[in-house]
């Protein structure tokens, strides 16, 4: 026998080595752009629907020129515009902003209500890993009111995210069933991306939906996966680099934003 020839020792090793089994990759969230860019006006896109998906099938952000809000259910980026409307979005649509990651597969917890919002986001946060944390949050069930608002499309030259979202269009949705989706992010990525609570909703039919603002939560199922790693995918437009922070507290500014 050669002297490299493997020993049937060394044979059954190597075997069980390729039999051991392997640690899954832990969910990544893949985002572009920063928060703190759209709120000094930075709405034109360089990343496709297309290329976005490659990164996640489950997440939310919004369009070139802020031409209504994203959502991602299920490897589908639906397009939620300013009259409340839902359209399925091309590959070729552009994006400023986003946030995607491949939703794990995860045991549903049941809520009972009503519960509004506070108490929804109060019952949700006893199910996180650690408000250190990015969760990815799923809700579906039924809703006795939803208050959404979608920013409608933005001319040249854009205004500041305060200004654009200042005349923003609100529908309040009742007695309707679909899914509330988005993320907790911690507090310390505030200005990357929003902190606390953002989430939006889109009904079951999927002809309806937006950014939630408030809601009622009659009963559902949540689902929560914690998210360890951040990819952050900065653009390299004109507008991009030569955007300047706004000089208010991003605090302030996000959460004014956020809650209408």
């Amino acid at each position: 026998m050669s002297r490299t020839d493997p020993t049937p020792l060394h044979r059954l090793l190597t075997a069980l080595r390729h039999l051991a089994p392997t640690r899954p990759a832990p969910p990544v969230l893949y985002q572009t752009s920063t928060m703190a860019a759209l709120l000094a006006g930075v709405y034109d896109g360089d990343v496709t629907v297309a290329e976005l998906l490659r990164h996640g099938d489950f997440g939310l952000g919004t369009f070139d020129a802020l031409d209504g809000e994203m959502l991602v259910l299920d490897g589908v980026c639906h397009r939620l515009r300013a009259d409340g409307t839902v359209q399925r979005a091309a590959d070729d649509d552009r994006v400023p902003f986003a946030a995607v990651t491949r939703f794990p597969h995860g045991r549903p917890v049941s809520l009972s209500g009503p519960l509004d919002r506070a108490a929804t986001y109060e019952a949700v946060g006893r199910l996180l890993t650690s408000v250190n944390l990015v969760h990815a949050i799923r809700i579906e069930g039924s809703f006795a009111r939803l208050r959404c608002r979608t920013v409608a499309r933005q001319p040249r030259p854009y205004p500041p995210l305060s200004e654009a979202t200042a005349g923003q269009a609100e529908n309040v949705f009742r007695d309707t069933r679909g899914t509330l989706a988005g993320f907790f992010t911690p507090d310390y990525e505030q200005g990357v991306s929003v902190a606390g609570h953002h989430l939006h909703f889109l009904d079951e039919p999927g002809d309806h939906g937006g950014h939630a603002l408030d809601f009622t939560l009659i009963e559902g199922q949540v689902t929560v996966a914690p998210l360890s790693e951040l990819r952050l995918r900065l653009p390299t437009t004109d507008e991009f680099l030569h955007a300047r922070t706004p000089s208010a507290p991003l605090d302030e500014q996000i959460r004014r934003i956020e809650n209408g």
